[in-house]
């Protein structure tokens, strides 16, 4: 993918950076034109508009977009230089609805968001609320990057959270050259920490999964090969073990729609995603069964919404108002991206959603 950059598009002051722009790339062009269907004419098209939510299952919260890598395919536009982070008024408004909502997973996200100075407390009072699965989605690099941070798996395992990891590829050249150099040995190391402390482990509770993103501007191969391949190579190079690989599309939006614009690859890209469409998939998107919340309170259907600023369509705005039953009585907000999340077995947070 090139040499990695190592600022935000925000630093850069890209045009990309700002969400109306990322809107106008995925609304023009070969959209405009008619060359493509738009998402919304799609769904039309298979009797699945608008798109509704079910029941409440996920609460995913974006701690801040703090981070201590700047990765090519970032949908956050994450790093060093990004400064948005959660107080912890807006943590104690998300821990009153944890212990009132009916979901039962916690998804914590960021940037890196162990980086975030109220991190531990928050896990601490968000793991006395009886969620079932309490999600933290570790980089991996961060738990070798500072010595404040070499304690995290003592402190994942205490609280019995779910660790899921980013991990491009099994390999250091293909990892390093989407993340930086040095990230695959600090991963590796990071990955056999936790094994050591039981996660992963084929009989553990402590669940340790895995993420890959493609690196380049295609879409991911079947997950369970993919996994088959990572625990093989992972295990006879290592001697490491892991329970689940989450293989997740790539979504054109921020760095890595940056990437498609500069490579020359966006069309193509694009294509892909519509004709890998799959109708299946948009029954189990993540929007379905998740509700999004920034790092400074605001909902959103899903993450992506969140960095293109699209906010849930409803009057309950904001995590201090939150209503279950009034956001649950919405239509999802949609643009051309939501094909990332419907191309062949699907995409979410969780990894793939349908049968292909």
């Amino acid at each position: 993918m090139g040499k990695l950059k190592t600022q935000s598009l925000h630093k850069r002051n890209s045009d990309l950076a700002q969400s109306n722009r990322q809107l106008e790339v995925l609304s023009n062009g070969i959209f405009k034109a008619g060359e493509l269907p738009t998402f919304a004419k799609k769904i039309k098209e298979t009797n699945q508009f608008p798109l509704r939510p079910k029941k409440l299952e996920i609460l995913q919260i974006n701690v801040g977009y703090m981070c201590n890598q700047v990765c090519e395919h970032c949908h956050v536009d994450a790093g060093p230089d990004r400064k948005e982070i959660m107080t912890w008024e807006t943590m104690e408004q998300c821990l009153d609805v944890i212990r009132n909502t009916g979901a039962h997973t916690l998804d914590l996200t960021g940037g890196a968001p162990e980086m975030n100075p109220n991190f531990r407390r928050f896990v601490e009072e968000a793991s006395k609320a009886g969620i079932k699965d309490f999600i933290v989605r570790s980089n991996l690099t961060i738990i070798r990057a500072n010595k404040k941070y070499h304690d995290l798996p003592d402190f994942f395992k205490k609280h019995n959270v779910h660790v899921v990891s980013s991990m491009p590829h099994w390999t250091r050249g293909k990892t390093d050259k989407q993340r930086g150099e040095g990230v695959f040995d600090m991963s590796i190391k990071a990955l056999q920490e936790l094994n050591e402390r039981g996660y992963g482990m084929p009989d553990s509770d402590l669940k340790l999964d895995l993420v890959y993103n493609p690196s380049g501007a295609f879409l991911p191969g079947d997950q369970a090969s993919m996994e088959k391949e990572f625990k093989t190579a992972l295990l006879e190079d290592f001697g490491i073990q892991f329970h689940n690989l989450f293989a997740i599309t790539n979504l054109p939006i921020a760095r890595f729609l940056d990437y498609l614009i500069a490579s020359e690859n966006y069309e193509d890209y694009m294509y892909q995603l519509v004709d890998a469409y799959n109708p299946a998939a948009v029954e189990n998107v993540m929007c379905t069964n998740t509700i999004s919340i920034s790092w400074d309170g605001y909902l959103f259907d899903c993450d992506f919404n969140q960095m293109l600023e699209l906010p849930v369509a409803s009057k309950i705005k904001h995590i201090s108002e939150y209503n279950e039953d009034i956001l649950n009585n919405r239509d999802i907000v949609i643009s051309q991206h939501c094909y990332g999340c419907t191309a062949g077995a699907g995409s979410s947070c969780q990894g793939a959603v349908a049968e292909k």
